[in-house]
């Protein structure tokens, strides 16, 4: 009861609306046409509005309760997500789920696994945010995200619980007709000094540490988007996950750089994790998130 306000109140008028009449109404809940008379009355008269014209042969909803009746649906289909979030929650899945990503963490498959978890538990309530470089562990350490895929950087933190997802390759390249692309040899720490890098960076830490820049001119983007329309338009050159920009290396648009002692040969791929703080364990619907991703990553 919302008040004086019964669901069953609002479910009357909702079926009468839907099937026409008050004794089709009787009929579908099972109850006989004085019962819901004697609703319709009650309801009106607590309200205190005509929701229907008893004029003519039938009762017509009136524009009022035309309105209500958009309202009531509006209601019972709250009350039901709620019914659904408690059933849930006692079975184990959680009230709400909060995923981040960073800009380097590949979605089509992040995608396809979102659309499974919908699936699965349709009542769930899901957010969602991409954030810069070191923005969804930061959501994790806030409390704002449960789960994050992301980078970790330069190791996993000792309160997080990281599953390696998968490594990415992130290559040197420039446009086509940047002046790194015509050296005609491996570039040199002092050639690409002489030139702008295009960094991912973390807008909440501007000043924070700065892993493979390796000049003093360095424009920084949160977007991974964003900042290859800047490298193809030849505004600077940058290290970019290799199935990126694999079309258009192909095409000629882009044109991979050959650094000499490249600093970033070593340590190979650069690993995506899935996080969450090692004090909140996911729930039953992470966790399956987790397992779906993994298994179309695998």
């Amino acid at each position: 009861m919302i008040g004086s306000l019964t669901l069953d109140q609002l479910r009357v008028l909702v079926t009468i609306a839907e099937t026409g009449s008050f004794s089709a109404t009787g009929r579908k809940l099972g109850r006989v046409q004085s019962a819901i008379s004697q609703t319709v009355a009650t309801l009106e008269s607590v309200q205190g509005v005509n929701l229907f014209d008893r004029s003519g042969h039938r009762p017509r909803l009136t524009d009022v309760g035309h309105a209500l009746v958009t309202q009531a649906r509006a209601v019972l289909a709250g009350a039901t997500q709620f019914e659904a979030l408690a059933a849930s929650t006692r079975e184990g899945v959680e009230p709400e789920l909060a995923v981040a990503i960073d800009p380097l963490v590949p979605t089509a498959a992040l995608i396809d696994s979102l659309h499974a978890l919908r699936a699965a538990f349709p009542h769930l309530p899901l957010s969602f945010s991409t954030e810069g470089l070191g923005g969804a562990e930061r959501r994790l350490r806030q409390g704002n995200a449960a789960l994050a895929f992301c980078v970790l950087l330069p190791a996993v933190p000792d309160d997080m619980v990281a599953l390696p997802l998968l490594g990415i390759d992130l290559i040197p390249v420039v446009s086509a007709g940047h002046p790194l692309a015509r050296l005609g040899r491996p570039a040199t720490r002092a050639d690409l000094g002489e030139h702008v890098q295009l960094v991912l960076s973390d807008p909440a830490a501007p000043h924070g540490p700065s892993y493979g820049v390796l000049g003093t001119k360095a424009w920084r983007f949160v977007e991974l988007g964003r900042r290859l329309d800047f490298l193809v338009a030849g505004l600077g050159w940058c290290r970019m996950p290799e199935q990126l920009v694999s079309r258009l290396l192909a095409d000629g648009r882009l044109v991979r750089l050959v650094l000499e002692d490249d600093p970033a040969t070593g340590p190979g791929p650069l690993t995506i994790y899935a996080a969450h703080l090692r004090d909140r364990p996911l729930g039953r619907a992470g966790g399956w998130l987790l397992n779906d991703l993994k298994a179309r990553l695998t």
